[in-house]
């Protein structure tokens, strides 16, 4: 383990570039579900290089400031709910022996979070036009939509994968400490 000022210098540049993103999504609206995607896989830096604690600690940092600061409210939920946390989940059921167990789970986490943000966001917040968007699908449009999001799902879970091979290959080394 390296010492603890590794560990909060590493935290701080990572919740800047959280937040970097996270501001971004406000100004380009277009992006609001990519950036927080983006700034989640941020947190992978820190679950790799120091541990899943302080990539805990790291999304509650930029979760919280990304709720008071941000001024694309869904983006900065959808980032608390589902994209910032998932990066620390994944770190403990990535330990799961069986691939299709460890799948199912993350789908369950997921599914879990996506249909909590749906509540959230259209009763808590009052945010409608979520749901004058699922009248577009008719009937079945909730549905579909999750289906859909579970594909986006497996999708930013396996670039997660790809993007922590490539960090520690490539990555990594050009930043290891010279004694």
């Amino acid at each position: 383990m390296r010492d603890i000022s590794y560990r909060v210098a590493l935290g701080g540049i990572v919740s800047a570039l959280c937040l970097v993103l996270m501001f971004l999504a406000g100004i380009m609206p277009a992006l609001y579900i990519t950036l927080p995607m983006a700034a989640g896989a941020l947190l992978m830096i820190i679950v790799t290089e120091v541990s899943a604690g302080w990539g805990l600690l790291t999304y509650m940092a930029v979760g919280l400031l990304s709720m008071f600061m941000i001024a694309d409210k869904e983006a900065a939920l959808l980032f608390v709910m589902i994209v910032g946390h998932y990066p620390v989940v994944r770190s403990y059921i990535d330990r799961l022996k069986f691939k299709w167990l460890r799948t199912a789970l993350k789908l369950a986490v997921f599914n879990i979070c996506a249909v909590s943000f749906y509540y959230v966001t259209v009763y808590l917040f009052g945010i409608q036009q979520m749901l004058e968007e699922m009248k577009e699908f008719g009937k079945y449009g909730a549905v579909i939509l999750l289906v859909l999001c579970n594909f986006l799902f497996l999708l930013y879970d396996f670039l997660l994968d790809t993007l922590c091979i490539i960090y520690i290959k490539r990555m990594k080394p050009r930043f290891k400490r010279k004694n």
